[in-house]
């Protein structure tokens, strides 16, 4: 499992990444095995922390974890990947948000997979939290619901399973306060999303 936290900018360039992962496991042998396991690129990881069942020696001299593992379920490791490695992010969002001072504006958002291999993003939330002019949002999505909190003020986007043959979409209008000052800057846009089986880092199991 590996969880990505990232900043990305207007143009879709990544500010900044890093990526916590985790490797859980779930054991139903017989007796107490020994086991071994290597990782094609372990010079990934910039921190880790094991189970009590790892031996810390082996892995600082050869990068192997070696270990007895216990029954049933239980973290091996854990480990971060700093913003100095390369993130390719796997999803993008195209957004055009404008406020006007007519009382108005508009709200135009796509998302998609990028860099998947194949792989199915699923449920995915878009969050934004809008400024405190906005009144209310009157948007229609081609996929999935939308709330928006009047006031909390924020915009949540349920989207669920991306289908690349029809890219989900947000669009509609934005209510503004009359008389409110004019909106200087776009709100951030918070992604939430789920990749079974893809790991965003490049890591890779060599031998178990």
């Amino acid at each position: 499992v590996e969880e990505v936290d990232a900043i990305i900018d207007k143009a879709g360039s990544t500010v900044f990444a890093e990526i916590q992962g985790y490797i859980d496991c779930c054991i139903k042998l017989s007796g107490m095995p020994d086991l071994t396991l290597s990782f094609m690129n372990p010079r990934l990881f910039d921190d880790v922390s094991f189970h009590p069942c790892v031996r810390f020696k082996r892995w600082e001299s050869e990068r192997i974890l070696s270990f007895i593992p216990p029954d049933g379920n239980f973290r091996l490791m854990s480990y971060h990947i700093g913003s100095q490695n390369i993130v390719a992010i796997p999803i993008y969002v195209r957004h055009n948000i404008s406020f006007r001072e007519a009382g108005g504006g508009r709200l135009d958002i796509t998302v998609g997979p990028k860099q998947t291999i194949g792989r199915t993003v699923e449920s995915v939330i878009i969050e934004i939290p809008m400024p405190r002019a906005v009144l209310n949002c009157s948007l229609t999505p081609n996929q999935g619901k939308y709330s928006f909190d009047p006031v909390s003020k924020v915009l949540i986007w349920d989207v669920g399973r991306i289908d690349t043959a029809k890219l989900p979409s947000l669009r509609g209008t934005i209510n503004l306060q009359s008389g409110a000052a004019a909106v200087e800057s776009n709100p951030a846009i918070n992604v939430q999303f789920t990749i079974s089986q893809l790991a965003v880092s490049g890591l890779k199991v060599n031998r178990l």
